[in-house]
């Protein structure tokens, strides 16, 4: 099963860091966040990838070819030009690195997977959150559903305190609580084919129109997902995660 990644955002409040690289390509403990979402699929067996790579895609790509040789020993034959790679980490990852252009919305970026994906169920998911969502449970949850669509629903932890006020009196004070409004879409999608058309072209923004229509024709699933998840929107989050991976702690490390 084919696994989609976007990865062609500018990552415009990450830009100290976003300046010279893309969003992906962010690193938390050593590694690029896209590393540690392709690592989660691997876990559960799908590690067939097709990234959609538009802003800086030249530097996913470079990290793709050399990663074997970065992280092993080689020996270099000059005057043949041969270069061998002796050991490191060789994850038995297949990923296909899709131009789907600078300015293209996410819903364009999608439509433009959509060769790869062989008519095919596939996954779906941005190259800047991380979970510890059961993969294997989720796919089980859209196969007994039977519709087009299902996102992973989660309720993320508030970024500050919240407070229930009477008058100007503070009745209750939570510190950082699960939002309780309700639940946002926490990406980690499972997809069947005709769900491209829904998708019109380069200017479709998939959080809109698609999903929208998707919902009023009865067609979308909410597989709820109520243990850890984080987006990498700003440096306060990219912080968070580092801090965690520090701590030997990563909520979303689920391989070993």
């Amino acid at each position: 099963m084919k696994v989609a990644i976007l990865a062609g955002g500018k990552g415009s409040r990450l830009a100290e860091e976003t300046e010279i690289k893309p969003k992906p390509m962010v690193e938390i403990g050593g590694h690029p966040i896209l590393w540690h979402i392709m690592a989660h699929y691997a876990h559960y067996g799908f590690d067939d990838f097709a990234i959609a790579l538009g802003y800086k895609g030249e530097i996913i790509k470079r990290f793709m070819v050399d990663y074997c040789a970065i992280s092993g020993n080689l020996s270099v034959d000059l005057g043949e030009g041969r270069v061998t790679v002796h050991d490191g980490e060789r994850p038995k990852w297949k990923v296909d690195l899709i131009d789907t252009g600078q300015e293209t919305l996410t819903g364009g970026r999608i439509k433009r997977l959509q060769p790869y994906v062989n008519n095919q169920t596939f996954m779906l998911t941005w190259g800047d959150g991380v979970s510890d969502v059961d993969l294997k449970a989720l796919l089980a949850f859209h196969r007994a559903h039977g519709k087009i669509a299902t996102l992973t629903a989660v309720r993320p932890q508030a970024r500050y305190g919240r407070l229930t006020l009477d008058g100007d009196r503070i009745k209750l004070f939570e510190e950082k609580p699960q939002l309780g409004e309700g639940w946002i879409n926490g990406a980690f999608f499972v997809l069947e084919p005709e769900v491209f058309d829904y998708i019109d072209g380069d200017e479709t923004q998939w959080e809109k129109e698609p999903l929208e229509r998707l919902a009023a024709d009865k067609q979308l699933m909410a597989y709820k997902h109520t243990s850890f998840w984080q987006c990498m929107d700003t440096l306060r989050e990219k912080h968070l995660l580092e801090s965690l991976w520090e701590s030997g702690n990563a909520p979303w490390k689920v391989w070993s």
